[in-house]
């Protein structure tokens, strides 16, 4: 894709609610010495940002239908900035878990009503690549800002990397502010059509199926260093420098399949959940061996994002009536997948059945998906050869 100003902009929110997103998780022993809390106190730092964002979601979105987009989304991003202001200037536990909540309301609406903005920018048959474009920001934040917050944290506190993270927030209300063009609200954007489009089969079906594609790529992902450190008998420096591979596979994965969906939305979940769960099976085989298993986390990486473009999009067209609210909550569903894969994968640890089974649980995961996106392709076909030729 050409370069595209409006979807830099875009896609410098979406690397900042990255960072802010991910950061935490490479701080937490620093924040909790810090503060005085244990490790799994400070976790709670993570899973509240994930409850704000679905909560956030429909909350900032229903109640911002009549507001113009570009308007809209320098404002999601003026709470982003408040909020990690507030986590750089937190002097205890209470007040930095608040600013990760204020942080998180931003997220569901930023990326939902981000991708509509961005898929109004480009021809029609350049929509999932330009979703792509606007969530390469949150791909190359794990490659980049998230080692480089954490080393800020690690070197100079905690408080620093959130001082860092504000200054993006500011830095993309600017080029918002300047790139992107005036976008009205949707005619008939309301919160009672949105709330109906969002109670549709092939909407809630759509979802369903980012909640499974989410839950079998963090079902792994959650745990991916003590699965190297236990069966891979890896050093910590192989584990971030499979991190980061995984970082890249996830840029590269977000580019494929923005490119593959815009000719085919379908096609392209097919082969990428048939991918997945073949990787993960692969995985589970090879986890004893170092080099099989950094060319399988790089190829697993580019499965797990090349699912994100046709998935947001297929619930775009689903939603097309009244999709902002759809859109948004796909990103809740995202997170919804997050925590369901990590206590799926937990559940598996805990049961004794071992690290290796849980690449079997994430495979399982991706099968399911699988299995319901050939269901809804099945159901639409069915329906196109019951409508009578025109």
């Amino acid at each position: 894709m050409k370069l595209n100003p409006p979807l830099l902009a875009l896609s410098a929110g979406a690397f900042g609610i990255g960072v802010t997103e991910f950061a935490p998780m490479g701080l937490l022993p620093v924040i909790a010495g810090d503060l005085g809390v244990s490790i799994p106190t400070a976790g709670l730092l993570i899973s509240a940002y994930a409850i704000g964002v679905m909560l956030g979601a429909p909350l900032m979105t229903l109640t911002t239908g009549r507001v113009p987009r570009r308007t809209l989304l320098i404002g999601l991003m003026a709470i982003f900035t408040l909020g990690n202001l507030m986590a750089a200037l937190s002097d205890s536990y209470g007040m930095l878990l608040a600013a990760r909540l204020i942080t998180s309301l931003n997220h569901g609406a930023f990326f939902g009503v981000g991708s509509i903005v961005a898929a109004g920018l480009v021809p029609e048959n350049r929509r999932a690549g330009a979703v792509a474009a606007m969530f390469m920001g949150l791909t190359i934040a794990n490659v980049v800002g998230v080692p480089l917050a954490t080393w800020v944290g690690d070197l100079i506190g905690w408080r620093a990397a959130f001082w860092g993270i504000a200054g993006l927030g500011v830095l993309a209300m600017a080029s918002l502010r300047l790139t992107l063009p005036y976008v009205p609200a949707e005619a008939g954007g309301d919160m009672v059509s949105e709330l109906r489009v969002l109670g549709r089969g092939p909407v809630l079906l759509a979802l369903a199926l980012t909640v499974l594609s989410a839950t079998a790529m963090f079902t792994v992902f959650t745990y991916i260093a003590p699965i190297l450190q236990q069966e891979t008998h890896a050093s910590i420096s192989f584990v971030t420098a499979m991190l980061v591979t995984y970082g890249v596979g996830l840029t590269v994965g977000n580019w494929l399949g923005g490119r593959f969906a815009d000719r085919s939305v379908d096609r392209t979940l097919i082969v990428t959940l048939t991918s997945l769960a073949a990787l993960l099976v692969a995985f589970a085989l090879a986890m004893p061996f170092a080099g099989p298993s950094a060319v399988l986390i790089f190829l697993w990486g580019v499965a797990s994002f090349a699912l994100v473009p046709p998935l947001q999009v297929r619930v775009m067209t689903a939603a097309s009536a009244a999709p902002n609210l759809a859109s948004s909550m796909n990103i809740g569903a995202f997170n919804l997948g997050n925590a369901a894969g990590a206590a799926l994968g937990g559940a598996v640890i805990g049961g004794g059945l071992g690290y290796p089974a849980v690449a079997l649980a994430g495979a399982v995961a991706a099968a399911s998906g699988l299995v319901l996106v050939l269901a809804m392709t099945q159901r639409q076909g069915r329906r196109v050869a019951a409508c009578p030729a025109r």
